[in-house]
């Protein structure tokens, strides 16, 4: 079993500005626009750290009376996070389009603002639904190079593109420390922000998630809606074994960044199948499993719908939900034996 070792000494004072730009002198014609948008992204969730950890004192939380493009009700901090990220990306010149799982259309840069090559989808927080109990809540986001001709704004098929043509991933966590984990294609690496400083110092280098864990994470209530085959994965998960591997210990949080951040330090597996009430499974596959799919493969993990990879699967919309398996190489190997 591997995980995560800590960074070498001489990368502990690293900040995440100089590891971007590391990678960027050692690849092949970078042009340091990627570089350029990262950091505007990393800027944008150390706003939006600053007013979650504000939330209580400055009358961020609660309903503001509205609902999204999914049907859910709109959390001040939802509605906050999603100005944030699109008033500083779709103005810095780097996006030719943006998406974001609180918009039911692709947001394009203002008239007047240059546009850029990349398009970036993003869930502005995820987990909003735990904003309100102090439970840790994240940012997820996804960056692909645009395929429309031209240097005008982008289209639906900019947005609309496979996982595996995602050049740039990652999430950051909102919890007893705000953490920033990120792949371009070269390894998982995970920040820690210094709140004293200002800035996400590298922590976490070249995370390894062990090939098996000893956690399943899912939510059990919907055990009634499941399909059969899933009904009987999760009872052998919690049924002993003779070489005591089993059972596994049961561990969810209900915000998707939380729980795929413990799955991917400690190893294991977390799902939410498809039920009887989403025939389609419930999580979006641009906004939450494909960004999230591509840390796992690159960290030595698996990512499935139960039938396919995730990383495989061709949107038809932005809004488009899969079912997802996703964890230890070894634990979504097991669970696709019982589908």
């Amino acid at each position: 079993m591997t995980t995560w070792q800590p960074p070498a000494p001489d990368q502990r004072g690293f900040t995440i500005e100089r590891h971007i730009l590391e990678g960027q002198r050692a690849a092949k014609g970078a042009t340091g626009e990627l570089t350029s948008l990262l950091q505007q992204i990393t800027l944008c969730t150390k706003i939006i750290a600053s007013r979650v950890n504000m939330a209580g004192l400055a009358d961020h939380l609660g309903l503001t009376g509205e609902t999204n493009v999914q049907g859910e009700e709109v959390q001040k901090l939802d509605e906050l996070a999603n100005a944030t990220l699109i008033r500083n990306l779709s103005r810095g010149g780097k996006v030719c389009a943006l998406g974001s799982e609180e918009e039911s259309e692709p947001v394009l840069p203002p008239p007047g603002y240059p546009t850029g090559k990349y398009v970036v989808l993003f869930d502005p927080l995820d987990g909003s639904s735990n904003i309100d109990v102090n439970v840790s809540i994240g940012t997820i986001f996804s960056i692909h190079e645009r395929v429309s001709p031209g240097n005008q704004g982008g289209s639906v098929a900019d947005l609309l593109q496979i996982g595996t043509k995602q050049v740039a991933a990652g999430y950051v966590i909102y919890g007893s420390s705000t953490m920033l984990v990120y792949t371009t294609g070269q390894g998982v690496h995970g920040f820690t922000l210094d709140p004293t400083v200002g800035d996400f110092f590298l922590s976490h280098g070249d995370i390894r998630m062990p090939e098996r864990g000893k956690i399943y994470s899912v939510n059990e209530g919907n055990h009634s809606t499941w399909q059969p085959g899933v009904q009987k994965w999760v009872d052998w998960l919690k049924a002993p074994s003779d070489d005591k591997a089993r059972p596994y210990s049961a561990r969810y949080v209900g915000s998707l960044v939380a729980d795929f951040h413990r799955t991917l330090l400690k190893g294991g597996v977390f799902a939410y199948p498809a039920d009887k009430k989403n025939t389609h499974g419930k999580l979006r596959l641009m906004y939450e499993a494909a960004p999230l799919a591509m840390i796992a493969e690159q960290a030595g993990g698996a990512a499935s719908t139960g039938t396919e990879r995730i990383l495989e699967v061709m949107p038809k919309e932005l809004h488009q939900r899969v079912p997802l398996f996703i964890g230890s190489i070894d634990d979504v190997a097991d669970a696709l034996k019982f589908l």
